[in-house]
């Protein structure tokens, strides 16, 4: 949720309540933390951890989940250390029984992070942060439409008093000049270096500035940098019309992310399993999340890297922080720096990239494009834009696309290049003669599943065609997440969120009405991914896909089962179709089959999202992961073709010449197009295998159904240290 609690309660009014079926109904919407949250001073103490145990035993508690920050998990530890001697305590002074004792002798801790700071080692990133960077986006989004039309600087401070993760991504999201953060103060003299930045981009023609200042932002010497202090600079060097933001404790409220609600879920799971599995020689472990894996990671270990960076900061050993706080981190860092900070070569490289969008507009496409122009550039490369996708390229429609061009580029949704789905076979000929007419020596295609088809059909025109044998890279972006090769695509989560809080907004539609039961369409072809995320994301009570073969009894189990929750307090429901799950049973059908069950008991609507879902302003993760991948892409692209270079001409025809960046798990992989074909189901245009399937059965799980939950893949306990070795390859 927004936000976590800081410390488990202590005291004799704990305010433990048991928690039933019921009374965790629609908590998913809400932010903040329902069963309240606290900084405990007296747990602090051994007093106050004897008054907490005693509280735990005669309940006959003996597992705890904590979801905190480190404070909040660093008391946990010291509980779970001192329990015994605690429990000893207790039975002297007769606290407790010596029944009660050996009930309880052994105290077992799982802790989840919930801090909007991202400031934890070992997880990247923790419970409240994406919903924390959404609130951060929406008010950055708004600024950047008045100081446009005002011709302003604006000055913004995140929260990060230890941390400059918010700081970071949002400057990256906006496309910020200037961002200050605490781990990686700028060098001595950055007043000019600063100033110098502001000028060439108003002369570029851009007539905002933006600067993101964490709350805990310092230079070299360690003296704080405040967003005052950056204001007063350039309003005295520079003359600009300048107004700073606080953006305060707005971060903390309002309604968590489709990400949050799925993250908050799935380590949920895994903290009760970790729980279940836990026996008196395991260590308290902290669920966290690597890439898009869960993982269990020792908790002190965590607390003690977390402690690292501090002492590193102290200690003013600042590349040494930055590693310390991961791999995560420490790509964004690389990512910004490249892309503020350093300007084109003014020698060039001789080659020409182009970069094209392939398929349906998705969020984010923007930004991965303004990156691939960007990082082209500074790697002193032509960069070429192609309007209107493969077609475009027949039709000749390519320009060069500059520096300038691009900026303000990371917070538009759909695609600014224009985009279609026609695929590349019928143009080969007109292709060839494009590619030629231009020099191109490389293509970073960014689309959906017709960018992968259309990169595959290219593949097979080299053969006949000289000019096709150039490095390709696929980039996926699609709100249908049905790309192979990709957990995720640009696009998806945008999607998701639209989803999610439209489903908000219905189920609050009936609120003071009676019993009711929503019927919701979502897009994705035949792929379930928005119906499966969206359905955990609001707490659907079931979610039908194409990949889930379904029958009538399994509707009609369904409408039993929905139909036994509304006769107790319950009073929504929601169920959620894919657009191509069945063709027989359509959203129509399924309407009528839950109005006429629920005659008497509930009553129905329905509701086909449509178009609604491919549009709007991309969300933080969409810019930011469009951003990534743009960056790594050219860094490949520019690879393959030094690797490819014969007597300066280009000549690439094998198989890992043509590649998809996906992230798999734990990291971004380049994956040839001919392996991924075995992978793919091009009828249904789907990838064969799916991660997201696995989540499934926590979805009938929340929605009170008594099945089976494969734990068939254990997040293990893994180390910290021995995480940070494996860095993914600097940009």
């Amino acid at each position: 949720m927004a936000q976590p609690p800081k410390h488990c309660g202590s005291g004799e009014h704990m305010g433990a309540g048991k928690a039933t079926w019921e009374s965790v109904s629609m908590m998913l919407q809400l932010g903040g933390t329902v069963i309240g949250s606290a900084r405990c001073q007296d747990f602090r103490t051994r007093e106050g951890r004897l008054k907490a145990a005693r509280n735990l035993v005669k309940r006959g508690i003996t597992n705890l989940c904590v979801i905190g920050g480190d404070g909040s998990l660093t008391g946990a530890d010291t509980f779970r250390a001192e329990w015994s001697s605690l429990l000893a305590e207790l039975l002297k002074t007769g606290g407790i029984t010596a029944e009660e004792a050996k009930k309880s002798s052994h105290l077992n801790i799982v802790g989840m992070v919930g801090s909007i700071d991202n400031d934890f080692c070992g997880t990247d990133m923790t419970i409240g942060t994406d919903s924390a960077l959404h609130r951060i986006m929406e008010i950055v989004d708004a600024i950047t439409t008045t100081a446009q039309s005002h011709q302003r600087t604006f000055v913004l401070e995140v929260m990060g008093r230890h941390c400059g993760y918010l700081a970071l991504i949002t400057s990256l999201a906006c496309g910020a000049d200037w961002v200050f953060i605490p781990e990686s103060p700028p060098e001595d003299g950055w007043e000019d270096h600063l100033c110098r930045r502001l000028t060439e981009t108003r002369l570029g023609g851009s007539r905002l500035n933006i600067i993101i200042v964490a709350e805990g932002a310092i230079d070299r010497h360690g003296k704080a940098i405040t967003s005052d202090d950056v204001k007063d600079l350039v309003v005295k060097r520079l003359g600009y019309d300048t107004r700073v933001t606080i953006l305060g404790h707005v971060q903390r409220g309002g309604t968590p992310s489709a990400f949050d609600r799925i993250l908050g879920s799935r380590m949920g799971v895994e903290a009760v399993m970790a729980l279940l599995e836990g026996t008196p020689d395991t260590p308290a472990c902290v669920v966290s999340l690597s890439g898009n894996q869960a993982v269990r990671l020792p908790l002190m270990e965590c607390v003690q890297v977390t402690k690292d960076v501090t002492t590193a900061m102290n200690e003013r050993r600042f590349d040494d922080a930055v590693k310390l706080r991961g791999r995560s981190f420490q790509n964004n860092w690389n990512v910004y720096k490249l892309l503020a900070h350093i300007r084109p070569p003014s020698t060039k490289s001789g080659h020409t990239l182009a970069v094209l969008n392939v398929g349906a507009p998705a969020a984010g496409m923007n930004a991965a494009v303004r990156s691939t122009v960007r990082i082209g550039l500074i790697h002193g490369h032509r960069m070429l834009a192609v309007h209107d996708g493969f077609e475009g390229l027949a039709l000749g429609k390519v320009e060069d696309i500059s520096w300038d061009m691009v900026g303000g580029w990371t917070g538009l949704g759909g695609s600014k290049l224009g985009t279609k789905r026609t695929l590349p076979k019928k143009y080969f000929e007109e292709i060839s003669a494009t590619i030629s007419t231009f020099g191109i020596h490389g293509l970073i295609i960014i689309g959906g599943f017709e960018a992968f088809m259309g990169s595959l059909e290219l593949m097979d025109g080299r053969a006949k065609f000289e000019e096709l044998c150039i490095p390709i890279c696929v980039i996926p972006a699609t709100v249908s997440n049905n790309v192979p090769g990709s957990d995720f695509s640009i696009g998806a989560d945008t999607a998701l969120n639209t989803i999610t809080t439209t489903c908000d907004r219905i189920k609050q539609s009936a609120a003071g009405t009676k019993r009711r039961v929503f019927i919701i369409e979502t897009m994705g072809g035949y792929c379930g991914y928005l119906a499966t995320m969206a359905g955990l994301a609001a707490g659907a009570d079931a979610a039908y896909i194409f990949e889930e073969h379904f029958s009538i009894r399994d509707l009609q189990i369904n409408v039993e089962h929905l139909t036994e929750k509304m006769k107790t307090t319950v009073k929504r429901g929601l169920v959620l179709r894919n657009e191509h799950c069945n063709e027989n049973y359509t959203t129509d059908f399924i309407y009528n089959l839950y109005t006429e069950e629920g005659k008497g008991i509930f009553d129905c609507r329905k509701n086909v999202l449509g178009h609604m879902q491919q549009g709007g302003a991309p969300t933080p993760f969409d810019r930011n992961f469009g951003t990534k991948m743009g960056a790594k892409s050219v860094a490949w692209i520019t690879g393959k073709i030094k690797e490819c270079s014969r007597h300066g001409r280009i000549f690439a025809n094998t198989a890992d010449s043509a590649c998809l960046l996906g992230m798999r798990k734990r990291s971004l992989v380049f994956q040839p197009l001919t392996e991924l074909k075995e992978q793919t189901d091009f009828q249904h245009r789907i990838p064969k295998e799916q991660w997201w399937l696995k989540l499934r059965p926590i979805l009938k799980i929340l929605a009170k159904y008594n099945i089976e939950l494969d734990t068939s893949e254990k997040a293990l306990m893994e180390h910290v240290r021995q995480k940070r070795i494996s860095q993914e390859s600097n940009i």
